[in-house]
């Protein structure tokens, strides 16, 4: 065998394994995003199951506010349709919408003395807080994850394996400003 040859065969084999560790970082990538949103799901799943609790919790000192209760049952049902689907379009806006009525809910527990001081709500109180956090920072890292597999996707040469492969750009979870921001105590008892 001749030298050209072996050169021939060398870099056929080199782009070969070049293009295995593309295809093996892509999968990788597809992965991680999986693995975040599964962490994202627990958490959302464990809010989901504390939710009725606090509601039941508010309902016993809270006859004149249905609207806000049933605005946090809304939003709850609504977040688990698009949580089960993996619509994350949906799911920020839903989230939204639950984070504005867990707000307003925990506002107006202030009108609430006995509320304030029953021990269950309390608990619950922090409990959904905590998750809250973590739900944020479990979304941080899912958001990360999206966006290195979409650079990687459309990146060259990368953008020729995940094309003929299928790799599909992942979808942000996002939540609006308004969602973010702290509830105005003023404006809802204004």
């Amino acid at each position: 065998m001749e030298i050209g040859s072996f050169i021939v065969v060398g870099t056929l084999a080199a782009i070969l394994i070049y293009g295995v560790v593309i295809f093996n970082g892509l999968v990788s990538l597809k992965h991680g995003i999986s693995k975040a949103w599964a962490n994202i799901d627990v958490l959302l799943k464990q809010r989901h199951d504390e939710l009725p609790k606090l509601v039941d919790t508010c309902k016993r000192y809270m006859r004149h506010e249905q609207e806000t209760l049933e605005q946090v049952m809304r939003a709850r049902a609504a977040v688990s349709a698009a949580g089960a689907k993996g619509d994350m379009g949906a799911l920020g806006s839903a989230e939204n919408q639950l984070r504005l009525g867990l707000g307003s809910l925990f506002a107006l527990a202030e009108a609430y003395p006995e509320l304030k001081a029953n021990e269950t709500f309390r608990h619950l109180q922090e409990r959904i807080t905590g998750l809250e956090e973590s739900i944020a920072h479990r979304r941080e890292f899912y958001n990360e994850s999206v966006n290195l597999n979409n650079v990687r996707i459309e990146q060259f040469p990368d953008l020729i394996l995940a094309r003929m492969f299928g790799f599909k750009p992942g979808e942000l979870l996002e939540f609006s400003t308004e969602g973010l921001s702290d509830v105005s105590v003023a404006r809802l008892f204004g």
